[in-house]
């Protein structure tokens, strides 16, 4: 039995995701340790530079999902791939703390091609009953990127130091993607194999039955756009900023080894997730799903806060980090379902840009927070709340619209 080409995509797609997540978001947790470390220079200091990253992959977006829409996914990933690489590169090269803001555009150019707008922009047109499952199945890879990542980078760091280990990371990326991206991602959509979205065949008789309609077009667009913005900007605020710091906020009670290992129990935690995300995501309602996953999230930010300790941390982390997979994933969904995939890359690339706008200061919140308080319990409190209003802006925007 043949095997559709669009599975083929999602299994690149994987790939791509693995290297984005683990030379990207997951990554910054390694970069931020290590170079403090290496160079005595203040978490926040760093944590700013890598806000940045957060900031430019921000105010490009747009621009990747409409580039995917018009030229394919090809390019566009690649060039991206060229990009993290060189950043990742050059920040083992850095001598004073400005040099790294350079470094972390590279890095946030990269970013924003190999992470969930330009995967879920290259996954989309491809699928019509499968929508959730393939998205899921492909950002599955940011799970590998934190259970091998965080852990690869911190051999290579120890082996070879801050220059080598990161020129090691990068021309691994390199030498993986660039072949594995112009090959299999070489087509746009199943149109261009002379198939239908999941591999059907064209129709040789009987017009075929028309896509459902989108539940945007029965009216209240802009709620469901906007309160899903809203709440997956706040969630992964917190997100983006629990990650970047949690080797240094598990560090005190676990130790630079165990801290690591706690990183990558949680993303291996987050690919469970995942895979019990891709079994159910196409039979639930996805707004309620993510508001009740950010609870859970709400509840285990909390628990660290009030009662911090080796089995709390150990505990909570990874109950947060369930959920990790899920507010990641979740967001693309929600657009993917409520939208249609006709305008995805333009109307999810919109929604991203004010995500990660707003996202991209979590690891500077976290750090001016544990600056000011002298630790992160309190910051961890006001990331709560901020979860809990990601929740229940979810909850509402779905009873508001038109069902």
């Amino acid at each position: 039995m043949r095997i559709f080409h669009g599975w083929r995509v999602v299994a690149a797609c994987f790939v791509v995701a693995a290297f984005g997540w683990g030379l990207g978001l997951f990554g910054s947790s390694v970069y931020l340790q290590a170079v403090t470390a290496a160079h005595g220079w203040a978490v926040a200091e760093v944590a700013s530079a890598i806000t940045l990253f957060f900031l430019v992959s921000a105010a490009v977006q747009r621009t990747v999902g409409r580039s995917i829409d018009r030229w394919g996914p090809r390019p566009v990933l690649s060039l991206g791939t060229l990009s993290i690489a060189a950043g990742v590169a050059l920040i083992g090269q850095v001598s004073a703390p400005w040099q790294l803001y350079p470094c972390f555009v590279l890095v946030g150019i990269g970013w924003s091609t190999l992470s969930t707008t330009g995967i879920s922009a290259t996954v989309a047109p491809w699928f019509e009953r499968h929508q959730g499952r393939s998205i899921t199945l492909a950002i599955m890879g940011a799970s590998v990127g934190a259970i091998l990542g965080v852990p690869l980078l911190l051999w290579a760091l120890r082996h070879w130091g801050l220059q080598g280990g990161l020129i090691a990371a990068s021309c691994t990326a390199v030498v993986v993607l660039l072949p594995l991206v112009g090959t299999v991602l070489r087509h746009r959509n199943p149109a261009a194999l002379g198939l239908r979205r999941d591999g059907d065949a064209p129709p040789t008789g009987a017009a075929p039955a028309p896509a459902p309609e989108p539940r945007a077009a029965r009216g209240g667009a802009r709620v469901l756009f906007w309160t899903a913005t809203l709440s997956f900007a706040l969630g992964l605020t917190v997100q983006i900023g629990f990650i970047t710091h949690h080797l240094a906020l598990a560090e005190p009670w676990l130790g630079t080894a165990g801290a690591g290992w706690l990183v990558s129990a949680t993303g291996l935690v987050a690919f469970g997730g995942r895979l019990v995300l891709a079994r159910i995501v196409d039979g639930v309602s996805v707004r309620s799903l993510a508001a009740w996953i950010m609870l859970v999230q709400t509840a285990a930010l909390l628990a660290i806060a009030w009662a911090p300790s080796v089995p709390v941390v150990v505990v909570a982390s990874l109950v947060y980090g369930y959920g990790i997979g899920h507010v990641t994933t979740l967001g693309p969904v929600v657009v993917r379902r409520e939208f249609g995939a006709a305008a995805f890359g333009a109307t999810y690339g919109s929604a991203a840009t004010a995500i990660q706008f707003t996202s991209a200061f979590g690891p500077a919140l976290f750090g001016i927070l544990r600056d000011g308080f002298g630790g992160y319990g309190p910051g961890l409190a006001i990331a709560a709340l901020g979860t809990l209003a990601a929740a229940l802006s979810l909850a509402i925007g779905g009873r508001l619209a038109p069902r």
